[in-house]
C-alpha cells in the first residue's frame, strides 16, 4: 500500500511540475501588431487584412487558410488601422485586399494579375517581373508593439 501511494504521490509531482514549467514558458508577454492600410481609392466595400507566421509562410499570400488572424473592415476612409494582439514574438507578415465584392480574397484576371487593390507588408514591388512575393520579401519581427504600414497597390509595378 506505501509503495502504491508513493508512486501516486511521485505521478501527481511530476504531473504538477510539467504544468508549472508549461505555465512559465507560456508567460511570455503578448505582443500588438497593428496594421495601418494607407491608400484606400474606394469608400465601399472592405480591407480584409491576414497576418501570416513563419510556421505557416507555405502560400503566402495567397492561401487565406494559413492566416494566423484575419479580419475585414468597413472602409470609411483613404487610411484603415486594425491591432492584432496575442501575438508571439517572432517573424510575421501581412497581406491585405481592398475586397469590393465581398468574397474576401484578391480577384486576379484571365493573365492572373489582381483586379482588386491589394498590399503586402514591406510594400514589395509586385510586378509580371517578379511575381508574387515570398513571406521572406514580407516578413518583419514583432516585438512588444510594432506597427507596419502598407499602401495599396490597384495595379501592378512597372
Amino acid at each position: 500500500m506505501m509503495l502504491k501511494l508513493s508512486k501516486i504521490t511521485a505521478l501527481a509531482i511530476a504531473t504538477f511540475a510539467s504544468l508549472t514549467s508549461i505555465q512559465l514558458v507560456n508567460a511570455a508577454p503578448a505582443q500588438n501588431l497593428t496594421v495601418v492600410v494607407n491608400g484606400i481609392k474606394h469608400q465601399k466595400g472592405q480591407i480584409c487584412i491576414g497576418v501570416y507566421s513563419q510556421d505557416k509562410e507555405k502560400g503566402f499570400p495567397s492561401n487565406t487558410s494559413n492566416v494566423l488572424q484575419g479580419v475585414c473592415k468597413k472602409i470609411t476612409g483613404s487610411t484603415l488601422k486594425h491591432q492584432f494582439s496575442g501575438l508571439k514574438p517572432g517573424n510575421y507578415a501581412v497581406a491585405i485586399v481592398d475586397d469590393q465584392n465581398g468574397d474576401r480574397k484578391v480577384n486576379k484576371d484571365f493573365f492572373g494579375i489582381p483586379t482588386e487593390g491589394f498590399g503586402i507588408s514591406n510594400n514589395p514591388t509586385v510586378s509580371i517581373q517578379t511575381g508574387t512575393p515570398k513571406f521572406r520579401d514580407a516578413s518583419f519581427a514583432v516585438n512588444k508593439n510594432t506597427t507596419v504600414n502598407i499602401t495599396v497597390k490597384y495595379s501592378l509595378d512597372p
